[in-house]
């Protein structure tokens, strides 16, 4: 029972986040009051005179301050809920040291000079989404004989090639041009929608934490369908990932596996619309190279 309180009381903080994520635009608590406007973002402009019949009003006009964008920026920073060992990536610091990751950082590139100018051109225009797939997927290679696993892992390993690097380098330069950016990490995420719609709490918290994915301009999924198979998670993912895909909402993600073995994680509906190429370019890239990680 302690276990299973620790779980709500844990997931009641992400609904609290998830929220703030939605709907907080207005004021931080703790934020560091700005001289010039003691926090209200607003300063005094000049006055202006308004004749009526007899009488002359005369009223303050206000103007944003100049800390309102940066607080905005940070604020959207904040609630993106950027994980904490990538607060610092970016594409200046993304190392480069084969073709295939020069191949992503400059498919990167391409997605977001592409991408639309401002949230108005996004709801009218739309954008694509863009994904780093394995080559030859986990599932796969986990389904082979022993003595041949671990010549295809190290000939076309997936982990550790900087792939979330570059998600998050994208979403901070989307966050900074203004766009409600909302990251997840596949298990966790998962664990946490599936633990909500357990709740006795008449789908209270389920629908905020499912509104808080569906609502953000751009979404940044780390490697979906790492999560165990279960019909209720291929439900889901075809919620999330159908809905936005009505609205052209565009997904940002990465994976462990490849396109095939995807479908068996998240559903064959879900990982059509996922990877749909359509018309122009197509921002889904194969990727492989050597684990950072180990190379450390």
């Amino acid at each position: 029972m302690e276990a299973m309180a620790a779980v709500m009381q844990k997931l009641q903080e992400r609904v609290s986040m998830m929220s703030t994520s939605s709907s907080n635009e207005t004021s931080e608590h703790g934020e560091t009051k700005c001289p010039k406007c003691s926090g209200t973002e607003v300063v005094f402009s000049h006055k202006k005179k308004v004749v009526t019949g007899d009488y002359e009003l005369e009223y303050d006009i206000h103007k944003p301050c100049d800390c309102r964008e940066l607080k905005t920026w940070g604020r959207r920073f904040k609630n993106a809920l950027i994980p904490e060992e990538f607060v610092h990536a970016n594409l200046e610091n993304y190392e480069i040291n084969n073709k295939n990751q020069r191949e992503m950082f400059d498919l990167t590139a391409k997605y977001l000079e592409s991408f639309p100018v401002d949230r108005e051109e996004l709801k009218e225009k739309g954008a694509k989404n863009l994904g780093f797939t394995a080559t030859i997927g986990e599932q796969r290679i986990r389904a082979l004989r022993p003595e041949d696993r671990s010549e295809i892992k190290h000939k076309h390993n997936n982990f550790g090639i900087g792939k979330t690097h570059l998600q998050i380098a994208i979403a901070k330069q989307l966050i900074k041009q203004g766009f409600n950016v909302f990251i997840v990490s596949d298990v966790t995420f998962m664990d946490e929608m599936m633990n909500a719609k357990r709740m006795n709490d008449d789908g209270e918290t389920y629908n905020k934490m499912l509104s808080s994915v569906l609502k953000a301009d751009v979404l940044v999924w780390d490697d979906i369908g790492k999560a165990k198979h279960t019909e209720a998670k291929e439900g889901l993912y075809y919620t999330i990932v159908n809905e936005r895909y009505k609205r052209k909402q565009p997904i940002i993600f990465n994976t462990n596996e490849d396109k095939s073995t995807l479908a068996d994680r998240i559903g064959y509906a879900a990982n059509s619309r996922l990877l749909e190429r359509g018309q122009g370019e197509y921002y889904v890239i194969e990727t492989e190279g050597i684990d950072w990680r180990l190379k450390k």
